[in-house]
């Protein structure tokens, strides 16, 4: 196998596996950035406990995932493994763009920066989110064609080729990858809110079955190519990355379809149970404010048990939309 600039090639054995990690300078500072996000972000979990309000511990977990998501896809033998194996450089992939974003979106990362920094960050952020620069790029057309569009270009052209011969070119192709990714399931996870933009669950069901279609294609063309996909790899590897990468697609549209659509059901049935207690509410009876065992009480007629028991607690008696006589209330 020729030799990239900036990589060595290795074989793949179960000791190279476990011990070959990446500690070039663009690796370093990749751990040397996730480590500073962990300890913010766990900071801010402490200072939200501090105040008495409790941060869902699923939603730490899952950003400490993200994490590691990017580590291993950047950092860890996986990425050592790239300039061999196409297979390892499909990994690397799902792992930039379909594992770490929606992971960190579960995280909900800006939810916990607004409620934990000081009020001149909290503007800052909010001027960012507000800015048309991120409408613009936040905009669901933006990141479809960010995340599919640079996918499709990357794995379909020559630029694979020249990025692995040109190991600066493609730690910032990755970069960009995790970025269009992140662009990509914010809105799709929809815990932190973009002011923007929202999609409905059905736009998001649309919108993973759309994407579906175009990386079950890349794929398929991979799988059907006649050549290697560049030329650090061979023509069996190229087609079973391509493999990988079609079976992993119906794997990410069911592990993402499925959530958004019972979310959608348990949306509908709490819009439907908001719905009945606004009913139950205009049906309600009206209350006199008397207390209990007065003369309009007995007017009311045989007092049952619930009225009885609200009567104890609320020295009120309960009655239907319709006053009483305005002349001397009847006795017992």
């Amino acid at each position: 196998m020729p030799e990239m600039a900036g990589m060595r090639a290795v074989p793949f054995t179960l000791h190279n596996a476990l011990t070959q990690w990446n500690f070039g300078p663009f690796a370093l500072g990749v751990v040397a950035v996730l480590i500073a996000i962990g300890l913010w972000y766990l900071h801010a979990d402490w200072l939200l406990a501090r105040r008495g309000r409790a941060w869902q511990r699923s939603r730490t977990l899952s950003f400490m995932c993200a994490l590691v998501s990017v580590d291993i896809a950047l950092q860890s033998p996986l990425s050592i493994f790239t300039a061999n194996y196409f297979q390892a450089h499909v990994l690397q992939h799902l792992l930039l763009m379909v594992v770490a974003p929606p992971l960190a979106a579960l995280g909900a990362p800006s939810t916990l920066l607004l409620q934990t920094s000081s009020r001149e960050t909290k503007e800052r952020w909010l001027r960012v989110l507000r800015s048309t620069p991120f409408a613009v790029i936040s905009h669901p057309l933006s990141a479809w064609a960010l995340y599919f569009g640079a996918m499709t270009v990357f794995f379909l052209s020559s630029l694979i080729n020249v990025a692995m011969h040109h190991m600066a070119l493609m730690d910032a192709i990755n970069v960009m990858f995790l970025l269009g990714g992140t662009l990509y399931w914010w809105p799709m996870v929809g815990i932190d809110p973009i002011l923007h933009w929202r999609m409905n669950f059905g736009m998001k069901m649309l919108n993973i079955l759309l994407g579906t279609g175009v990386e079950a294609f890349l794929g398929v063309a991979i799988l059907a190519s006649s050549k290697p996909i560049a030329s650090m790899y061979t023509l069996a590897s190229t087609r079973s990355g391509g493999a990988l990468l079609w079976v992993s697609t119906e794997f990410v549209t069911l592990g993402a379809f499925l959530p958004i659509f019972l979310q959608w059901m348990h949306s509908e049935e709490r819009i439907a149970q908001r719905y009945e207690r606004t009913l139950d509410r205009e049906e309600a009876p009206t209350v006199l404010d008397l207390p209990a065992g007065s003369a309009a009480g007995s007017a009311h007629g045989p007092v049952s048990a619930w009225e009885a028991e609200w009567l104890a607690r609320t020295g009120t008696i309960p009655v239907f939309n319709t006053p009483f006589p305005s002349g001397p209330t009847p006795e017992s």
